[in-house]
């Protein structure tokens, strides 16, 4: 079994929010996505994507497996793809993706883009994504320092995105998580704002999940809120 909250939250700077996030226990399914793209085109298609593997994961009838999970991706990939070519107003959109599903006893996650997954457990804090981002994939090999990636003119320069490219490249991970364990899934607007520290501190905090993730989003709002913001917690029980 798993409990669930989920919160989001446009931040301290921008008047709209182009993050969404799912919570369905009756399929197990739990999903974070990061729009990007003018107008209302970003709001667009993180909606878009997150509903679409909803449906694909509706209509699996529980037969889903990680192969099953990518064609979810892939088909999310496709209808945001084919929406912005039909709209000129939303040409260019995209969005980052990250689900949980529960799978038996295990949990299979799946991402695309920075929106990442954590694990708290015995007091610490460990991200289990990778982030597909140029700072990630780019600057880190080419052997940039942190400090300077932190300021690196590409720091923000995702490398895939949902509705950007027909050739996707879905990152998939299973978990198998003890009783209390927590699991996180969140976009940047979290993660690249509050400290691992100030993370881990309303993780650990006795207290119902809702009221966790909402410290969540006040501890990033307290660092600035530069994005919007957004957090689903689960907990094994």
């Amino acid at each position: 079994m798993i409990e669930a909250a989920g919160v989001t939250d446009p931040g301290c700077i921008r008047s709209n929010n182009e993050d969404f996030f799912l919570i369905e226990p009756s399929l197990g399914l739990y999903l974070v996505a990061d729009g990007m793209g003018g107008a209302q085109a970003g709001e667009h298609a993180s909606k878009l994507a997150a509903e679409t593997v909803r449906e694909v994961v509706t209509t699996a009838n529980g037969t889903i497996n990680r192969d099953a999970l990518v064609k979810a991706f892939e088909e999310a990939n496709r209808r945001v793809m084919d929406k912005a070519s039909e709209n000129a107003s939303m040409e260019g959109m995209g969005t980052t993706l990250v689900a949980a599903l529960e799978t038996g006893a295990d949990i299979l996650v799946a991402s695309v883009g920075d929106s990442r997954v954590y694990i708290y457990e015995n007091g610490r804090l460990q991200s289990i994504t990778e982030d597909q981002t140029w700072v990630n994939e780019v600057g880190r090999r080419l052997g940039l320092d942190e400090d300077t990636l932190k300021t690196h003119p590409m720091r923000h320069v995702l490398t895939m995105a949902i509705g950007v490219s027909e050739q996707l490249r879905v990152h998939t991970y299973l978990l198998k998580p003890a009783r209390g364990v927590q699991i996180l899934l969140c976009s940047d607007g979290l993660h690249g704002v509050a400290s691992e520290d100030q993370m881990a501190s309303a993780l650990a905090a006795d207290a119902p999940l809702q009221s966790k993730v909402d410290a969540l989003v006040q501890a990033a709002r307290a660092s600035g809120g530069p994005d919007n913001i957004t957090a689903v917690l689960l907990r094994a029980s």
